[in-house]
């Protein structure tokens, strides 16, 4: 019995745009292959979390297939060893899940930045203390 999966593929974005269209027709015709293509959605370019191979952002792309259990490793063996692809994923549905918005809202990564204020606050007390002069610095 073939089960509905989602194959979540992350590319290179510095790759031409030709050569990302090859890898997602490549996976296209895989899937087509021994298993039926319920959808694909197209995410684009965004930053990731964290980078992958020195590269901060990814094209993600989803798709939703039926297929039989043997096609899940002959696609992991071909994206594990495809050049371009960054990471991909493979998750079995379970019957009734909702299904995925077409593009979801952008990520954006917060970094913790501090305050200019604060940095230079910071700096002066990390500073070793000025040692004292004399009389003038006693209070009158």
């Amino acid at each position: 019995m073939a089960h509905l999966y989602d194959l979540m593929l992350l590319i290179d974005a510095t790759l031409p745009d030709d050569r990302r269209q090859a890898i997602v027709g490549d996976v296209e015709s895989l899937l087509s292959s021994g298993g039926e293509i319920v959808g694909h959605h197209d995410w684009g370019s965004r930053r990731m979390a964290y980078e992958m191979d020195h590269r901060p952002e990814a094209a993600y792309h989803l798709f939703q297939f039926k297929a039989e259990p043997d096609l899940l490793d002959r696609v992991n063996h071909t994206l594990r060893i495809a050049d371009g692809v960054l990471r991909h994923r493979i998750i079995r549905q379970l019957p009734g899940a909702p299904p995925p918005p077409p593009s979801p809202e952008p990520v954006h990564v917060a970094r913790e930045e501090e305050p200019e204020g604060r940095v230079a606050a910071r700096a002066a007390a990390d500073a070793p203390p000025e040692p004292s002069g004399g009389a003038d610095d006693t209070p009158e």
